[in-house]
């Protein structure tokens, strides 16, 4: 709990991954990718109770040896590519609403982003809770470095590069303005703002800023490949970086 406030994680999972197949329960630093979100919940010092919404009895199994609860198994019509985030998490809060459970914040973290930690679930969540008379949710973002949208170009029907956001050739980074992009390795919000939104974004959001290197996201095998090699150098990443450790 947080200011006496009860919290809810949870973690969808379906089983149908065409990026890289089976990712879900794919060994990651010897552990299952389900497993990374599950364990951060778990040493949250808010969060109440971690389930997983899964279609797959594979991964509920896996997913519960890991330590989450597994009070359902997804219907098909909520596991399907068309199928929103939104669905599921209204899906999943009128399951348990029904079995009598209400809880005040819901932090939804995906098996994708296996490097957030414990330490950013609860800095997130105190960032929110203190700034509650101007915010109803938290999403992680990450500052836009290399691939800033002012230095993008398109392909006319030439087959010739043209500039595709801004009108000067020769800007320099130290002119462009800061962006952010929303990088998925973390959602919460007040559950009833979220219930007559069903949305994390809208006008009263906070962004939890996380470094690049946190901001990997596992979409196919060169992404897996990348996270591995960043656990295995996370000493290294503080050394230089300053930031908390994955494994919190």
């Amino acid at each position: 709990m947080i200011n006496n406030k009860s919290v809810l994680a949870l973690i969808p999972a379906r089983g149908g991954s065409k990026g890289l197949p089976g990712k879900n329960l794919k060994l990651l630093s010897g552990t299952p990718l389900i497993g990374w979100p599950i364990k951060a919940a778990k040493n949250s010092k808010y969060i109440d109770r971690v389930i997983v919404s899964t279609d797959d009895p594979l991964i509920a199994e896996t997913a519960k040896s890991e330590g989450a609860d597994i009070p359902f198994l997804r219907p098909k019509e909520f596991a399907t590519d068309r199928a929103s985030t939104a669905s599921v998490i209204n899906h999943a809060l009128d399951l348990l609403e029904g079995q009598g459970k209400r809880y005040s914040y819901l932090v939804l973290l995906e098996p994708t982003s296996p490097l957030t930690s414990s330490s950013d679930i609860d800095r997130a969540l105190d960032e929110l809770v203190l700034n509650r008379s101007i915010a109803d949710s938290i999403v992680g973002t990450s500052k836009i470095e290399s691939q800033h949208p002012s230095f993008s170009v398109s392909i006319n029907n030439h087959g010739l590069i043209e500039p595709y956001n801004y009108s000067e050739t020769n800007l320099r980074r130290q002119d462009i303005s800061d962006l952010y992009y929303f990088e998925g390795s973390l959602y919460i919000t007040d559950i009833q703002v979220f219930k007559e939104k069903s949305s994390f974004y809208h006008e009263r959001t906070l962004p939890y800023i996380v470094p690049k290197w946190k901001a990997f996201e596992v979409d196919d095998i060169i992404d897996f490949i990348c996270i591995e090699a960043i656990m295995r150098e996370l000493e290294l990443i503080e050394k230089y970086t300053c930031t908390s450790n994955v494994k919190e």
